[in-house]
This record gives C-alpha cells, sequence and structure tokens, in this order.
C-alpha cells in the first residue's frame, strides 16, 4: 500500500478493496475472487489517471513532497558506480542535507551535487530534512572547485524547501554561502546539469541549479518560495498556500513555457513513486543526452550559461 495524498481517496479506497480481496483468496477462502479484483483494478487505474490528467499546481505540490518519492540517494545509488562521497567545507563542519562526491557515470568521471531529504525520521533527521546549512553550499563550491580544475562535468539532484534558515546558520553567513555557490554554477568551465527530482526551493535551489541544462521531473516544482512562505507574505495566512501555488508558476509544464527549464521529465500515472526505477532510469537517460548535446554544441559552457540565465524573461 502506498502513502495516498488527500485528493487520491477514491483510488485508495479501491486499492485498498483490492488488498482485502487478495488477503481473502491468500488464506484459502473458497471464493473465486479473481474477476472482481481484475474489474476494481481496472477501475482503480481509471480513476488514478483521471486525478493525475488534471493536478492544480497545489496538488503536484504535494506529489513533489510525497514521503515515497525517490531522493537523491536513490538516484545516485542507481545512476552513479564509484561514488565517493566527500564530506567538509574546510572551514566549521559537514553538513548532511548535501550530498557531493565524484563517482563515475556511464564510463565517465562525474562530480555530483545532491540535496538528500531522507526516507524515515531518522535519516530527515540526520539530513535536516534536505535544508542546507551555509557548510553545505560551501562543501557544494569545494566540489565543484575540484571539477573545475579536473575537467569534469557536474550534476546536482535539487530537492529542498529551502535553505536552512536557523539563527546559527545565518550567523555563519547563510545569504553569503548561497551567492558564492550560485556565482561558482555560473562561472565553471566544465558542462553542467542539474534536475529537479521534487522541491526546488528558493535560493536554497538555485545554489546548486545555475547549470547550463536544467531539467524538472513531470510533478516536481521550483519557486522562489514555498506556496506557504508566500501566502504568509501576501496574505498573513499560511492557509492559503494553494491561492499561492496557482498564482506562482511553480509547475513544470508552467517553467517550460516561460523557458525556465530546458525539460520535462515524464513521470508515471501516480507520481514517481509508483515506479521509482523507471523515473530514474528515464532521467540518466535525459543526462546522458544533455551532456552529449552540450558536447556536440562545443564552446564556451560559462558564455552559454550566462546567455541562458540573461535571456530569461526577454521575450515575455
Amino acid at each position: 500500500m502506498y502513502n495516498y495524498l488527500d485528493f487520491e481517496k477514491p483510488v485508495a479506497d479501491l486499492e485498498g478493496k483490492i488488498l482485502e480481496l487478495k488477503k481473502l483468496s491468500e488464506n484459502g477462502e473458497a471464493v473465486d475472487v479473481g474477476e472482481e479484483i481484475a474489474r476494481l483494478e481496472r477501475r482503480s487505474k481509471d480513476a488514478l489517471r483521471e486525478i493525475y490528467r488534471a493536478l492544480t499546481p497545489w496538488q503536484k505540490a504535494q506529489v513533489a513532497r510525497h514521503p515515497d518519492r525517490p531522493h537523491c540517494m536513490d538516484y545516485v545509488r542507481t545512476l552513479f558506480t564509484d561514488f565517493t562521497p566527500l564530506a567538509g567545507d574546510r572551514a566549521f563542519g559537514e553538513d548532511e542535507a548535501v550530498v557531493a562526491g565524484f563517482a563515475r557515470f556511464r564510463g565517465e568521471s562525474i562530480a555530483i551535487i545532491g540535496q538528500e531529504k531522507g526516507n524515515d525520521t531518522q535519516s530527515r533527521l540526520k539530513h535536516n530534512f534536505g535544508m542546507a546549512r551555509p557548510e553545505g553550499y560551501r562543501k557544494a563550491v569545494r566540489i565543484m572547485d575540484l571539477a573545475d580544475r579536473f575537467g569534469i562535468p557536474v550534476v546536482s539532484l535539487v530537492d529542498t524547501a529551502g535553505a536552512y534558515p536557523g539563527i546559527g546558520a545565518e550567523e555563519r553567513g547563510q545569504a553569503e554561502a548561497i551567492a558564492r555557490s550560485t556565482s561558482k554554477c555560473l562561472s565553471l568551465k566544465v558542462p553542467n546539469i542539474s534536475v529537479i527530482i521534487g522541491e526546488g526551493g528558493s535560493g536554497g535551489a538555485i545554489a546548486i541549479a545555475t547549470a547550463n541544462l536544467v531539467y524538472m521531473l513531470e510533478h516536481s516544482i521550483y519557486s522562489v518560495i514555498s506556496p506557504e512562505g508566500a501566502a504568509s507574505i501576501l496574505w498573513h495566512d499560511s492557509t492559503r498556500a494553494r491561492d499561492a501555488a496557482t498564482n506562482m508558476k511553480i509547475t513544470a509544464q508552467d517553467l517550460l513555457q516561460l523557458k525556465i527549464i530546458d525539460g520535462i521529465i515524464p513521470e508515471p500515472i501516480g507520481g514517481a513513486h509508483r515506479a521509482r526505477e523507471a523515473v530514474i532510469e528515464a532521467t540518466g537517460e535525459v543526462i546522458e543526452k544533455g551532456f552529449r548535446d552540450l558536447a556536440e554544441k562545443g564552446g564556451d559552457h560559462r558564455e552559454q550559461r550566462r546567455e541562458k540565465f540573461l535571456a530569461i524573461g526577454r521575450s515575455l
């Protein structure tokens, strides 16, 4: 059974009945339930398809935050080999919210920077729910410096509600660390590709997502602030997050139309958590093609990146 979102209740009811019938069959009850199970499964698929055909921006935000959605380390373990994580920023300490290191991607050396939320209470606390402190962004800069020095392309996997806003983080220069990480992304001589796999929140996301190519999973979100935060500022009422999400253009479809991102990676009906391996594999294919396209274009990756971001908003 999945963790169902509020708007998935019709599907939850149907799949609950399917599970009950399967248990009945497994317990040796003298009842032929095969036909009924097949009928309910068809109804469940139809209901799920109908729901996901017309998701609202707020519903997409909920899917992007789904607790079962594959996270950064799921992608790292599946797509990359010989992953060697590096720890610490050489200034203050280690930040578990940012995973960074070097690996091989389909035979080629690659630098990886990602935000890990964790998948249970213990790991979520360990990774601070994916909200990085200044040392996390300084670690990212350290990895990018090494990648640039040795001519290794960079991949970033974005999944954060935003940078950690705690007092300690602010005292250690959170804004400055985000700015320097963003600047380093822009100044890389090597190509870099970023994929928003869940939430792309505020400067916490842009600090590692300022790339030559930026992709989003179909039901991920990317915005300057969370819907709850925007609602609190605009209407002094965080419960109006649904209204904020609708007006902020946070979905992959909106952002592709606005030319802020370069492509959308399809998800299965029901979200990435319903076919984790397929989504991760599709992401790998997009990353491989992206680097191939960048190599074919040639030229100065810094200038290309600069022009990409300067062009945002020009044609609107």
